[in-house]
């Protein structure tokens, strides 16, 4: 499996529904959500997502999930090319972010984590295998060992190339966070 970073910076794109959305994700509900990567068409269904809080802190890895839906074209006239690239994934773990992360920065300074470049300037970048197999054996040492989450039932049901049943995050908020 490839892992990939997702980034938020909250200087750039405020998340209100965060603290919710980390609940819900908590309580167990299969959350899913769209997300920007760049220009990353790498991603497939079922790669591992990681998401990675910059700018401010408390910086370092806050989520993750895995993706349901390779990247897709999103119109946006704001884009010289005319749009964007999306992914659709669903959250295996979230906390909110404003108040703490799972993994820190300083915890990502430490080989074999400093091989990666974690504050990448968009989303869809690629973590390193040796990264990667790191952050899984930590992530799993903090969070705990889960299945993979169930698709949301509109989710798993929807005609290919159907919009997932999204997270209820504002149309304004997804916009600017998938950027």
């Amino acid at each position: 499996m490839t892992a990939f970073l997702l980034i938020w910076s909250p200087k750039k794109w405020p998340w209100p529904e965060l603290p919710d959305l980390a609940k819900r994700v908590a309580a167990g509900e299969a959350v899913a959500d769209v997300w920007g990567c760049g220009f990353a068409r790498s991603l497939l269904s079922g790669d591992r997502v990681f998401l990675h809080r910059v700018a401010s802190e408390p910086r370092g890895i806050f989520g993750s999930g895995y993706v349901t839906r390779a990247p897709y074209e999103v119109p946006d006239p704001a884009y010289k090319r005319g749009y964007r690239l999306c992914i659709e994934f669903v959250y295996d773990w979230l906390v909110d972010a404003n108040e703490r992360v799972v993994v820190d920065r300083a915890a990502l300074r430490v080989h074999p984590f400093s091989v990666q470049t974690w504050d990448a300037q968009s989303s869809g970048t690629s973590i390193k295998p040796i990264a990667e197999g790191a952050l899984e054996k930590r992530w799993a040492e903090l969070t705990g060992k889960r299945a993979s989450p169930r698709l949301p039932v509109a989710s798993a049901a929807a005609p290919q190339g159907a919009p997932v049943q999204s997270s209820k995050v504002t149309a304004h908020a997804r916009r600017k966070r998938t950027g």
